[in-house]
């Protein structure tokens, strides 16, 4: 027992001796000064004050949208719609983790560690540092014992060999050819790709559960959500009858010519899920760094959050410019919509255009009015903005499914435009004209 206390004691004084408080109340110093990190492609809103709704006539007599005066957070937000060349690097990132799970477990059954599968292999325990290995000798990896993987890191830095001439073994082209459709499926000799083996699964944690159940057991609230990501290329036809539009069906998310439009075909859920990955990306890197910045965790902007960057800093602005007219003083368009009956042509775009066109807004955002209609996170209720708070306001609802949409489209009349116009689609649907954009959370004082 005296060893044990002059253990405790010589442990004081070496702490006393290391701290330089005097005994003074100071706190937990950080190891590093935190600062606010810029995600890339995004521009700060500084939040504040601003009269919510419809200030002027409510043509549409919709009566959801009464003025009233909200605030909210500085948040980050895309200065542009999500590009297919952007939702495409999300899709390539679940094909290929998909291809190389397969390589991994394929090479970790058949016991092959000299041959082409021995490159993709599981990383091995020893090579992932003292925690790694202690993890997978005791609980059999880093994640889920459930999953595919059994939590095991899959090897990132092997490049996959997607030329057919190049496949270096009879069981690497198993693999990759369970990613395409079968030939009895295809023509002309074209491999394309499965989009129904194109499944993304992530995890949640219920805040509002967890709040309203305090007690239970923290696992009760993780929620596992998996649904196919592939957008719905299908709804240029779908969305319009007696209408020729085969080639934006077959190239629109494809083809490199669009590479820098805004996606569509895209699900409320599917955006959602695109949202967690980018986190996972963005904090996967953040973790392989030394005292890198605090994590980061992308969504999709409130009904107000949008509403608020929409504006552009002009507090009773009709459209993100200002003007109360969709066109300019000389007469140009200043948004991608429909001016006029059947005239989709008069303001330069058939469909959409590129999602950097036309001028941004006060804040620096593009095309927050027409080009494509942007999901938001709020379910739509026409008695919202009634039982709302006026503090960060979003009513969510996991039993409606209809969720807000804003902005309008290229298809839309002028009304649509408007930043106080509310509409909504199901969240389960997808459209040639939805698309979307993320937002991050600011910390701080915005400067």
């Amino acid at each position: 027992m005296k060893k044990l206390s002059l253990i405790v004691l010589i442990t004081f004084l070496i702490f006393s001796c290391k701290s330089n408080s005097k005994g003074q109340l100071v706190g937990v110093k950080a190891k590093k000064k935190w600062f606010s990190e810029k995600p890339f492609g995004t521009v700060l809103i500084p939040g504040g004050s601003f009269t919510m709704g419809k200030q002027d006539e409510d043509i549409a007599g919709s009566l959801s949208t009464p003025a009233r005066t909200v605030t909210v957070r500085p948040f980050y937000m895309d200065e542009t719609e999500i590009t297919n060349s952007e939702y495409r690097q999300f899709v390539f990132w679940v094909r290929d983790s998909i291809i190389r799970t397969k390589l991994a477990i394929l090479a970790e059954e058949s016991g092959d560690a000299s041959g082409a599968l021995s490159n993709y292999k599981f990383k091995d325990s020893a090579d992932g540092g003292v925690y790694y290995k202690y993890m997978m000798d005791n609980y059999g990896g880093l994640g889920d014992v459930n999953s595919p993987t059994e939590g095991k890191v899959l090897n990132w830095e092997e490049n996959l060999i997607y030329d057919t001439n190049d496949f270096p073994d009879a069981d690497y082209a198993e693999v990759m050819d369970s990613m395409y459709l079968h030939t009895d499926e295809t023509f002309n000799g074209k491999r394309i790709l499965n989009a129904d083996k194109i499944k993304f699964s992530y995890f949640t944690f219920d805040n509002e559960e967890a709040a309203r159940n305090r007690g239970k057991e923290r696992k009760n609230f993780i929620k596992k959500q998996e649904l196919y990501i592939y957008p719905d290329t299908t709804v240029w036809v779908k969305d319009f009858n007696y209408s020729y539009n085969d080639p934006m069906h077959q190239d629109y998310f494809s083809h490199n010519a669009y590479d820098e439009y805004p996606v569509v075909g895209i699900s409320w859920s599917q955006a959602k899920a695109f949202c967690n990955w980018r986190t996972q990306v963005r904090n996967n890197y953040l973790s392989s760094k030394k005292n890198a910045s605090s994590e980061s965790y992308f969504r999709l902007p409130t009904e107000g959050e949008w509403e608020f960057a929409a504006r552009g800093g002009y507090e009773f602005g009709k459209y993100p410019w200002g003007n109360p007219y969709p066109f300019s003083d000389r007469g140009c368009f200043l948004a991608n919509f429909k001016p006029q009956r059947g005239d989709y042509a008069l303001d330069g775009a058939l469909y959409t255009m590129e999602a950097k066109s036309y001028n941004a807004n006060g804040y620096g955002l593009y095309n927050m009015a027409g080009n494509v209609s942007e999901w938001t996170n709020t379910a739509y209720n026409p008695t919202s903005y009634l039982i709302g708070s006026t503090m960060n306001p979003n009513v969510e609802d996991k039993e409606n499914h209809r969720k807000v949409i804003r902005g309008g489209s290229w298809k839309d009349v002028a009304y649509f435009l408007e930043v106080s116009t509310r509409d909504f689609e199901y969240g389960d649907t997808a459209r040639s004209y939805i698309g979307f954009r993320t937002v991050q959370d600011y910390h701080g004082k915005v400067k």
